[in-house]
């Protein structure tokens, strides 16, 4: 049986970065320990449910502060934070990121941890030139 890949919300920033977002506990799963690369960050809002979202950084780049902030936001967006106002989001890199033991789907440990403090929100879809 192959493993199938993550289900998950795509989205496209400012400055053409790219940003997923695991739908469901497995999709997250696959999404943070599969996907996401050692330089890409992860991000999930702090103390509730909500998805894995990761922010796909190209080998030679590194993403300003406000691009963090705006993943952070599609991370408060896909959480039960949505409808809330400012709501702390937990980031780090995803070579940071890992799963305990036997633990189940979509929970993970994440070392050295940033928290943003930002508005949910998506990037407002913009067409292709």
């Amino acid at each position: 049986m192959t493993r199938a890949a993550p289900r998950v919300f795509e989205y496209t920033l400012p400055g053409g970065w790219k940003v997923l977002a695991g739908r469901t506990d497995a999709d997250n799963d696959r999404l943070s320990l599969k996907v996401a690369r050692a330089n890409d960050w992860w991000f999930h809002v702090r103390g509730m449910p909500g998805s894995h979202v990761i922010l796909q950084v190209p080998d030679d780049a590194e993403p300003d502060r406000e691009t963090l902030e705006r993943a952070a936001a599609v991370a408060a967006y896909h959480s039960k934070a949505r409808a809330g106002g400012v709501v702390p989001v937990s980031c780090t890199q995803a070579q940071n990121v890992s799963k305990p033991r036997g633990s189940k789907p979509g929970t993970v440990e994440i070392r050295h941890e940033r928290v943003l403090k930002v508005r949910p929100g998506i990037p407002a879809v913009s067409p292709d030139p």
